[in-house]
C-alpha cells in the first residue's frame, strides 16, 4: 500500500474519532502544528524516518515537541510509531486538514512560490480557486526558492505545477529522450 493511501486511511479514521468526540477543531489545530513543525525541521523528518532510532525514543521526542495536544492527536502519533509508520505523520496531518476542511465546506489551497506573495496576488489566487472548487478557500503560501519562479498550486488531491524548475526538468527530459 502506498504511503498516500495509508495516510488517507489514518486521516479518515482520526477524523471519524474526532467527529465522534466533538474535537475536530482541536485535532485540526494539532495537525496544523505537526505540519508546520515537521515541514520546518529537516532534523525531525530525518529522525522520524530513521529505522535505527527506537520507537520509544521517537515517542518521547514527539511527546515533548507536541505536548499539550489533544489526546486523539497523541494517540495517532503513538499508533504510527507502534505500527512503524511514523514517517508518514506529516502526510497524515495534511490529509486530516484537507478532509476536515472539506467537511466544513472549505478548501485549503497550498501555493508554493519562489518569493512571498503580495496581498493582491493572494486575492486573485483565492478568487480563481474559489471559482474552480465552488467552496470557500483559505490560502497557505510556502516559499521555496528551489522552484526558481512560477508557482505550485495544490488544492485537495489536485496539483498544478507551473514552476520554472518543473519546466526545466521537462525540457531536460525531452532532450535526453531525443538523443
Amino acid at each position: 500500500m502506498s504511503n498516500s493511501r495509508a495516510a488517507l486511511r489514518y486521516a479518515k479514521a482520526i477524523l471519524d474519532l474526532a467527529t465522534d468526540n466533538k474535537a475536530t477543531e482541536a485535532v485540526e489545530k494539532d495537525m496544523r502544528s505537526v505540519v508546520g513543525t515537521i515541514s520546518g525541521s529537516k532534523e525531525l523528518r530525518d529522525m522520524l524516518s530513521n529505522p535505527v532510532i527506537s520507537g520509544s525514543a521517537k515517542k518521547n521526542v514527539l511527546k515533548e515537541i507536541f505536548k499539550g495536544g489533544h489526546a486523539i492527536s497523541e494517540g495517532l502519533m503513538n499508533m504510527l510509531v507502534d505500527n512503524k509508520r511514523v514517517s508518514i505523520l506529516n502526510e497524515v496531518a495534511l490529509k486530516y486538514i484537507i478532509l476536515n476542511e472539506d467537511l466544513k465546506g472549505k478548501d485549503v489551497a497550498y501555493v508554493t512560490t519562489a518569493v512571498p506573495m503580495n496581498s493582491s496576488l493572494e486575492n486573485q489566487v483565492l478568487k480563481q480557486v474559489a471559482s474552480i472548487t465552488g467552496n470557500e478557500v483559505t490560502l497557505e503560501n510556502k516559499v521555496d526558492e528551489s522552484i526558481i519562479g512560477g508557482f505550485i498550486l495544490r488544492v485537495g488531491d489536485l496539483q498544478y505545477d507551473a514552476s520554472i524548475s518543473n519546466k526545466l526538468n521537462n525540457l531536460k527530459r525531452e532532450f535526453t529522450n531525443s538523443l
